[in-house]
């Protein structure tokens, strides 16, 4: 079975398409590739989906892609003394080393990486 059209379709699996009847469906319905979000899930939630997709391309005998969504690094600031705080354009606002909670100007930037590949007087 060969699909006439030049789009493909992606299916993201999760909670609500783990079985492998509902991941039928979705292959069945048009989907080309499926999707797992590592951002969410456990590896062993993943491992079931991946061998779920990889048992219907041998029931079919047509390949089906498998789309591994990585998760890329997360930056987070600290906390601010008065829980949050309105950032308008044009405003200056520093991020910094300094762990007090933050106000309406700076905040603390829990990265020291970042900072090491900064340059003296830098802006963006």
């Amino acid at each position: 079975m060969r699909r006439q059209r030049k789009a493909k379709i992606v299916a993201t699996l999760g909670p609500a398409s783990t079985d492998i009847a509902v991941i039928r469906e979705l292959f069945e319905a048009g989907a080309d590739v499926f999707r797992l979000n590592f951002s969410h899930g456990t590896h062993e939630d993943h491992r079931a989906r991946y061998d779920a997709v990889r048992q219907i391309e041998a029931e079919t005998g047509r390949p089906i892609a498998v789309l591994a969504d990585l998760q890329g690094p997360k930056l987070r600031i600290g906390v601010f003394a008065a829980g949050k705080v309105a950032v308008r354009a044009g405003d200056t606002f520093v991020l910094d080393s300094d762990p007090t909670p933050g106000d309406g100007t700076r905040v603390h930037l829990p990265h020291p990486e970042l900072f090491r590949a900064a340059q003296a007087g830098s802006r963006c």
